[in-house]
């Protein structure tokens, strides 16, 4: 059974509705280990005290905040939960939006949760959920996690609500040192048409389902050929389009996206079952 990782209420206005939070989230890849690389032995990380000039355990450490140069004080479980602020127990949710890529302060996710009602607040979770997702709205709210407050966003997600965290605008990275040269760019008229074609034929219903790691496959696959003595080959790195030969290059992609997208046409109807026609009555003539 999941385990929830906070618990706490939704707040709005003088609503009070009781939550769980459990993360959404998990990281996949393939692991590795650190090794020695003379001995090929795994190393350790330990947790050394260069004052008693030993390793110790991680029992034995705790929180400290350094408030003046080399002074700590202690900061334990109890005190975090002395914090006098709302958002420690609650996501307070500090007013609504409408739901659109435009809204960049939504863009920058950290981290996403789900929402699980209490009992005795399902009703009003689920009238919540059913607002936000009839007039396209997202709620932006304030949560305390992992001894930070955090802003988010609150979205209808199935048959429950996602909380995502986002980044604060100071944690943001201002575009000023890139090279940005849009204005500087001129793009013909037939090279934005091709460009749309593409786009166009390009175009479908998306479905994570229909996504996995190729990059995790592949690995793995290096990985079983040097365990069984092989030397991998060097991939083929794909070189950028030169200026000269956009125009042949979106010629082909898009002829190329058409006839992939004829193909699986073919695939999906020849997967389909045979449908046999029922055989017509014949009408009666009236005499």
């Amino acid at each position: 059974m999941a385990r929830s990782m906070w618990r706490g209420a939704i707040q709005f206005g003088l609503v009070t509705i009781p939550v769980k939070l459990y993360l959404a989230t998990e990281t996949g890849g393939i692991g590795f280990n650190l090794l020695h690389a003379s001995c090929l032995n795994r190393i350790q990380m330990k947790v050394y005290c260069p004052h008693h000039d030993e390793v110790i355990p991680r029992s034995e450490t705790v929180r400290g905040y350094e408030w003046s140069k080399g002074k700590y004080v202690v900061v334990s479980e109890e005190d975090i939960d002395s914090v006098p602020l709302k958002t420690m127990r609650a996501i307070e949710i500090e007013m609504f939006v409408n739901v659109d890529r435009d809204n960049a302060g939504t863009q920058f996710v950290k981290a996403a949760y789900y929402l699980e009602p209490e009992q005795i607040g399902a009703k009003a979770f689920y009238l919540l959920k059913s607002v936000l997702a009839e007039q396209g709205k997202s709620a932006i709210c304030k949560i305390v996690l992992k001894d930070r407050e955090q802003l988010a966003a609150l979205n209808p997600y199935s048959n429950s609500m996602l909380l995502t965290t986002l980044h604060w605008p100071d944690e943001v990275r201002s575009m000023e040192e890139l090279n940005l040269p849009e204005d500087q760019i001129e793009i013909k008229p037939s090279e934005k048409k091709m460009a749309e074609q593409l786009v166009a034929s390009m175009t479908g219903n998306f479905s994570a389902d229909e996504y996995h790691d190729d990059y995790r496959q592949a690995l793995m696959a290096v990985i079983e050929r040097k365990v069984a003595g092989e030397k991998p080959e060097p991939a083929q790195r794909t070189e950028a389009t030169n200026i000269t030969d956009l125009m042949a290059a979106l010629e082909a992609s898009v002829a190329a996206a058409r006839s992939d997208r004829r193909a699986a046409k073919d695939e999906a109807k020849a997967e389909e079952p045979t449908k046999i026609a029922a055989p017509r009555q014949r009408r009666r003539k009236t005499a």
